[in-house]
């Protein structure tokens, strides 16, 4: 990276961290001018990170996600682009003193990660591969916040059985809210995967000739893909909802995460940050 680029890099941590602090502050206190600043400190940190990944695309030529710091930095960016869109629908305060610590948490580790300077491949340069990823990271940002708030979901019910209602039972929404969230992130998320995979399945022919090589990351998110479907036919046909549904979607999200990182760092393939050019 050059040295503006780093420079707006460092930017968005430094805000990102800094509302990630006051959205802390803010559930602990309850005070609502904190989560204003907070907020707004977010939206400035996601402006810079914004213009970063623009930066980062103009100068590769590809989608900033070719490596594990790009692609840990590119999910931070789309779970506070996601949160800010539900934000702005649904007003709820106290999701982003969930959201926006996993989205630092994600920026932080990319920022500890070293860079690489290695030439991107013709194949990458592909306007494909944004539609791609694009949809791919919209999709998992969609189903972090499920993740989420089906976390929020747990911990409300525990202090409403154990009738603790003096800690977090005031601060967060009613089991009732913190359901639909859920609900509605993975209704919205899934046809985000859905597509993404359907998009890099062409994309394969088109580079490659061949739609699906059994890849490590191809049969993992296939996996990960029929994990959310059964969630939603639950919920759907059968009408769970709840704590049950809450736990399904932690356990959801958990094979995402591995399929995300886990299987490119780990298991090798195509999809492999190495084979990418990420090493």
């Amino acid at each position: 990276m050059g040295p503006m680029t780093s420079m707006w890099f460092i930017l968005a941590l430094c805000f990102e961290l800094i509302a990630t602090a006051g959205f802390i502050v803010f559930i602990v206190k309850q005070q609502k001018w904190m989560f204003s600043v907070s907020y707004w400190l977010l939206v400035v940190g996601f402006v810079f990170h914004t213009i970063f990944l623009g930066c980062r695309y103009y100068s590769l030529g590809a989608a900033p996600v070719l490596d594990l710091k790009s692609a840990l930095s590119f999910f931070s960016w789309s779970i506070i682009g996601v949160y800010l869109v539900i934000q702005a629908r649904f007003k709820l305060r106290v999701l982003g003193s969930f959201v926006a610590p996993l989205a630092a948490f994600f920026m932080t580790i990319s920022s500890a990660v070293p860079g690489t300077v290695t030439p991107v491949k013709p194949i990458f340069k592909s306007l494909w591969l944004t539609l791609h990823v694009g949809t791919i990271f919209v999709g998992n940002a969609l189903l972090a916040i499920s993740c989420l708030a089906a976390v929020m979901y747990l911990i409300q019910e525990r202090q409403i059985k154990r009738k603790r209602f003096s800690t977090f039972y005031g601060r967060l929404p009613s089991l009732a809210t913190l359901d639909n969230i859920n609900y509605y992130a993975i209704l919205y998320g899934f046809p985000f995967l859905t597509a993404g995979m359907i998009i890099g399945s062409i994309y394969a022919q088109f580079a490659m000739g061949v739609y699906w090589q059994w890849d490590p990351k191809e049969v993992w998110s296939l996996v990960c893909w029929l994990s959310y479907a059964a969630l939603i036919h639950e919920r759907l046909a059968v009408g769970w909802q709840g704590r049950k549904a809450a736990i399904m979607s932690i356990v959801c999200f958990s094979l995402l995460i591995f399929t995300f990182l886990g299987v490119s760092l780990l298991m090798g393939g195509y999809h492999s940050f190495g084979n990418m050019g990420g090493r």
